[in-house]
C-alpha cells in the first residue's frame, strides 16, 4: 500500500446517444417502433495521482478545440463535447493545484478522442507517456486507415512524445500502481490499479465499463464501440476478480453518478 493522493480532473462532458454507452438502451417495438432516444451527457475527466515516486496524469481528455475543426464535423455530431473550450489540460490542472510541470509521467488509458486530447502539452518532451503496446499500433492502424476504430484522431497522438510503451497484460513501474490491460473496448486499453495506504485498493476501469449497467448487469458497450465482446466480457470477469480479491473500489469511465461521488479524489 502507497502514501498517495488521487485527485479527479473534470475535464468537461459530451453530449451523446446513450446506445453507445449500453449496448441495445433504446429499442423499438412494434406498437412504438420510433421511441424517443435517451440523449444525455455524460463527464470526462483525468486523473492526478500524487504517488511518492512520481506526480502521474492519468489521461489527459478531449482537445480543447474539439469544435473549432480538431474533431471532424461527424465525431462532433456523435460525441458533442459542448463546453471542450473551456476545458484546456493546463487550465484545468492549474485549477486543481497542478501546474504542467509538474507532471512526471502521463499513463494513457487508450487513445481515443476524448482521452488523449492533451497530448500536445508534452510534445517535444521527456516526460514519459505510457501506453500498452496494442494500443499505439491500433490507433495508427486506425488513424491511418479506413479500417479499426473511427474514434482516433492522429493529430492527439501524433507528436514528438516520449512513448515508454507497456508490453505485458501486467505491469508495475511505480510501487503499488498497476498498469491493467483490459481488452475490448479496444485491444489495448489498460486500466489502472490504486492500492492506497488510507482509501485501499481502487480500480480504475477506464472505458472498458462506461457505466453501472456495463458492470452490474453486464451489459455490453455499444457494438460501435466494442473492438471486441468477448475479450470484453473477459477483462470484465477479470476486473470482477480484482474487486473480490482486494475488497476493490471500481470505478467507471463515463458514469455521470458515480462521478458525482468521486470528484473529490482518494487521500486528499
Amino acid at each position: 500500500m502507497v502514501d498517495a493522493t488521487v485527485d479527479v480532473i473534470h475535464r468537461g462532458g459530451l453530449e451523446c446517444d446513450q446506445n453507445y454507452m449500453i449496448e441495445g438502451q433504446t429499442l423499438g417495438t412494434h406498437d412504438e417502433p420510433n421511441p424517443d432516444l435517451d440523449y444525455e451527457e455524460i463527464p470526462v475527466w483525468n486523473l492526478v495521482i500524487d504517488h511518492p515516486e512520481a506526480t502521474i496524469l492519468w489521461d489527459t481528455g478531449s482537445h480543447h478545440e474539439a469544435l473549432e475543426g480538431h474533431w471532424p464535423e461527424a465525431l462532433s455530431q456523435a460525441f458533442y463535447p459542448h463546453d471542450a473550450h473551456e476545458h484546456r489540460l493546463d487550465d484545468d490542472l492549474e485549477a486543481a493545484g497542478y501546474r504542467l510541470d509538474d507532471i512526471d509521467a502521463v499513463f494513457q488509458t487508450h487513445l481515443h478522442l476524448d482521452h488523449a486530447g492533451g497530448l500536445e502539452f508534452f510534445d517535444g518532451t521527456d516526460v514519459p507517456i505510457y501506453v500498452h503496446e496494442r494500443e499505439l499500433k491500433f490507433a495508427y492502424y486506425s488513424a491511418k486507415t479506413d479500417k479499426g476504430s473511427g474514434a482516433y484522431i492522429l493529430e492527439d497522438f501524433d507528436h514528438d512524445l516520449n512513448w515508454e510503451v507497456v508490453h505485458r497484460d501486467r505491469e508495475e513501474h511505480f510501487t503499488d500502481v498497476e498498469f491493467v490491460r483490459f481488452p475490448g473496448h479496444t485491444p489495448g486499453l489498460t486500466g489502472t490499479v490504486v492500492h492506497l495506504d488510507d482509501d485501499g485498493t481502487l480500480v480504475f476501469t477506464g472505458d472498458q465499463v462506461y457505466q453501472a449497467p456495463n458492470y452490474e448487469a453486464e451489459e455490453p458497450l455499444g457494438a460501435s464501440l466494442l473492438w471486441g465482446k468477448t475479450e470484453w466480457f473477459d477483462s470484465l470477469q477479470r476486473i470482477k476478480e480484482l474487486e473480490r480479491r482486494h475488497d476493490a473500489e471500481v470505478v467507471y469511465g463515463h458514469d455521470t453518478e458515480q462521478f458525482s461521488e468521486i470528484e473529490d479524489g482518494w487521500g486528499n
